[in-house]
């Protein structure tokens, strides 16, 4: 038993090992040496995350003065150290400080919060009111955000690829996604099920994007990441939605490998077996099903997907065809047979996963 009832957190990074692998081979030590001390470092912290679900820390009790409904946030700086949590420097309802990192990281907590809350009656990640933990300023140069199964983390970036992690609220909202599958459906970090795993993240972490702006379906970027590349990099973002595959075509990261279709999807071993590859074709399909729904993606689109992942029916190891089902059938049960349905079934239609 773990801490979360069973569940088996896994420690989940925005930042692909691919990426990070092709930089750290870099001979400029300006862009080798970040990225070779960030996989070091997310190696280590997975391996911690692993035996600390093995042991079975303690869950976490609510905090004092926590209404229900209501966002307990903390942040935590970690003066370029490793030590978590680390100093608390804002708690909720405090005051903004002179720290912008420290007031994103405070900002994305909530608006990912109030996206769970009001379109979905979700109280918190867990369901039951979790408070919301974030370190930022983790490490020197450390080029990644993460979801350690208990709180996010964020570096500051090496100035050089990757900006703060706190600049992109769909990041923030991308990892705390991460809680909430950990806490439903659960499902196993390898192969299609990893990849869903990642493009549910996608989803709700873009969802809190467009929540927290107003944006419709169609005034959307559909993009993830978009505010991280340093000036230097050719490329728009970490992740397209709206077309796999062309976030970054850069000579120092190369090109974006995810695919949009079952027709191009890659068979490798690595990421565990590609789970931020693959899941370019879970992204593309809510992308097509939103749009052409049109409004608020967080409404009807996306309402089936949370149905679909807090159902009771999405099983640990699904692969794409399973989700892709279990998305028909939702959207049938709260919709009808109606245009909903029809939305969803072309969507995965349109990138080569079978529903019948």
């Amino acid at each position: 038993m773990t801490s979360f009832g069973g569940f088996q957190p896994v420690f989940c990074t925005i930042v692909p090992p691919h990426v990070l692998d092709r930089l750290a081979q870099h001979e400029d030590p300006r862009l080798a040496d970040p990225a070779r001390r960030t996989l070091q470092r997310d190696a280590s912290a997975r391996t911690r995350r692993h035996l600390a679900a093995v042991a079975g820390a303690p869950a976490a009790a609510p905090r004092a003065g926590a209404e229900a409904g209501k966002p307990h946030r903390t942040i935590y700086d970690a003066r370029n150290g490793t030590d978590l949590p680390g100093t608390k420097v804002r708690g909720e309802g405090d005051e903004p400080g002179s720290d912008a990192t420290v007031n994103r990281a405070y900002t994305g907590l909530g608006a990912t919060f109030e996206l769970f809350l009001s379109a979905y009656r979700r109280d918190s990640i867990d369901g039951s009111g979790l408070p919301l933990d974030a370190t930022v300023h983790y490490d020197r140069e450390y080029n990644n955000a993460f979801w350690d199964g208990e709180q996010m983390v964020f570096g500051d970036g090496d100035g050089e690829i990757f900006l703060d992690f706190t600049r992109s609220i769909d990041v923030i909202g991308h990892e705390l996604a991460h809680g909430v599958t950990q806490y439903t459906a659960n499902l196993t970090y390898y192969g299609q099920s990893g990849a869903l795993n990642e493009s549910l993240s996608d989803v709700f972490g873009s969802l809190v994007k467009q929540y927290a702006l107003g944006q419709t379906a169609a005034e959307a970027d559909w993009l993830i990441g978009a505010e991280l590349l340093a000036p230097r990099v050719t490329g728009k973002a970490l992740r397209s939605m709206k077309e796999p595959g062309t976030a970054y075509d850069d000579d120092v990261l190369g090109k974006d490998p995810q695919p949009a279709t079952m027709d191009d999807y890659v068979h490798t071993s690595r990421d565990n077996g590609g789970v931020h590859i693959n899941s370019g074709i879970p992204n593309h399909a809510f992308y097509r099903a939103a749009t052409v729904l049109g409004g608020a993606a967080w409404e009807r689109a996306g309402q089936v997907w949370y149905d679909v992942l807090t159902g009771g029916e999405l099983e640990q190891d699904a692969r794409f065809t399973d989700f892709a089902k279990l998305t028909v059938k939702a959207a049938r049960a709260r919709y009808g047979e109606g245009e909903e349905l029809d939305a969803v079934s072309k969507a995965w239609e349109h990138v080569g996963v079978r529903t019948a």
